[in-house]
C-alpha cells in the first residue's frame, strides 16, 4: 500500500497560486514534487516561488516521473478529459478541477476510463468541506428549520465582456461562459444538499451581445425529495444589480447564505441567528486532504466521477444544450 502521495501538477496557473498549490505541500501524507506549464519559464518561476523540485514545460515528462502517483490536473476545461485519462493510463491518481469536463458525452468517457483504471479519481468540488457549507448540512440534517420546501438562487455579476486572454469567455475552452466556470459548484452544492436530481430544465441566452457565449441563465430543479429549486445567473448585470443570495426555504424558516461571503443567517418564527466563518487560506486544502486520505485507502470518496457527471448533466440541461 501506498504511505504518501506523492503529486505532480498538470497547469501551475492562477488557481494553484494559493487556492490549491501550497496546500498539496501541507497536507498529512502528501508531498508535490513538480509542477508542468507549457511556458517552461512560467513553470520554472512557479516551482522556485514554491519550493517545487521539478518542473516540467510537457506533461510526458512528468507523467513519465515514477516518484509521482497522483496528478492535479488545472488546466483550462478543454483538456481535462485529455489529461485525466492520460494520467490514469499512467498509473497516477487524478486530482481533476471543476468543471470536470466539457460535456456528458466526455463525462461518460471519464467514467469508463476510471472503472477501468486500477487507480482513483476526485472531482475538485472543494466547497463541500468548507465550514460555512459543513454548518448548513448539519443544520438541513438537524432540521433546523424544519422540511425543505424550495431554494432560490439569485447569483448577478458584471463582469467584462472582452473575451482576449479571457479563455472562460471561449466556448472551446471552457464549455460556454461564466456560467460554466462558477455555476457548477452551486450545483454540486444543491445535489450535496438535497440529494439527486429529479426534473432539470432551464433556458439561457445571450443579452450583452459583446461576444460568443450565453451570459444569462434561468433554470429550475426538482429534487427525487420533491424539493424544488428555482436559479437565475446573469454575468452582464449592471454593477449596481449585482447580487449573490442563496435562500433555503423550510415550514419553519430559512437559511440565507452568499457563496462569495462568509456568513449565514438562520431564521426562524422565534429567532435570529447570524454564524460568521473563516475559510483555510488555501481554500482546498480540506478537500485535497480528504483526497489524499481517499488515495490511501482510510477515507472514502470525496466527489466521484459519478457526481460530477451528475453536475455536467444538469449544466447542459439548465442550459438547454443537447444531452
Amino acid at each position: 500500500m501506498e504511505e504518501k502521495i506523492i503529486w505532480g501538477i498538470i497547469g501551475c496557473g492562477d488557481v494553484a497560486e494559493v487556492k490549491s498549490g501550497p496546500a498539496f505541500q501541507k497536507c498529512n501524507h502528501s508531498e508535490l514534487l513538480a509542477v508542468m506549464r507549457r511556458n517552461g519559464a512560467l513553470a520554472k518561476d512557479f516551482a522556485n516561488r514554491h519550493k517545487v523540485p521539478l518542473w516540467y514545460d510537457n506533461a510526458e515528462g512528468l507523467l513519465a516521473n515514477p516518484e509521482i502517483n497522483a496528478v492535479y490536473v488545472a488546466t483550462p476545461p478543454a483538456s481535462h478529459l485529455y489529461y485525466a485519462i492520460r494520467a490514469l493510463k499512467a498509473g497516477k491518481h487524478v486530482y481533476l478541477e471543476k468543471p470536470m469536463v466539457l460535456s456528458v458525452q466526455e463525462s461518460k468517457q471519464l467514467e469508463l476510463a476510471v472503472s477501468k483504471s486500477e487507480r482513483k479519481l476526485v472531482v475538485a468540488h472543494y466547497r463541500r468541506l468548507l465550514p460555512m457549507y459543513i454548518k448548513i448540512k448539519e443544520l438541513l440534517e438537524e432540521n433546523a428549520i424544519g422540511k425543505i420546501q424550495y431554494v432560490d438562487l439569485k447569483f448577478l455579476q458584471s463582469f467584462s465582456m472582452n473575451p482576449e486572454g479571457n479563455w472562460r469567455l471561449n466556448p472551446e475552452v471552457s464549455g460556454g461562459g461564466h456560467f460554466h466556470d462558477m455555476a457548477p459548484h452551486q450545483i454540486d452544492l444543491m445535489y450535496y444538499f438535497f440529494g439527486d436530481f429529479d426534473i432539470v430544465k432551464g433556458v439561457s441566452n445571450n443579452t450583452s451581445n459583446q461576444n460568443s457565449v450565453n451570459d444569462t441563465v434561468n433554470g429550475i430543479i426538482r429534487f427525487k425529495n420533491d424539493i424544488q429549486f428555482q436559479g437565475l445567473w446573469a454575468f452582464a448585470s449592471p454593477k449596481f444589480l449585482e447580487k449573490d443570495n442563496c435562500t433555503i426555504y423550510g415550514e419553519k424558516g430559512t437559511i440565507l447564505f452568499s457563496f462569495y461571503k462568509d456568513e449565514l443567517l438562520l431564521k426562524t418564527q422565534r429567532n435570529k441567528e447570524v454564524f460568521n466563518f473563516i475559510n483555510p487560506v488555501h481554500i482546498q486544502q480540506p478537500m485535497i486532504q480528504e483526497t489524499v486520505n481517499y488515495f490511501l485507502g482510510f477515507k472514502l470518496n470525496p466527489c466521484s466521477v459519478e457526481e460530477g457527471t451528475i453536475v455536467i448533466k444538469a449544466i447542459e440541461q439548465l442550459t438547454n444544450e443537447k444531452n
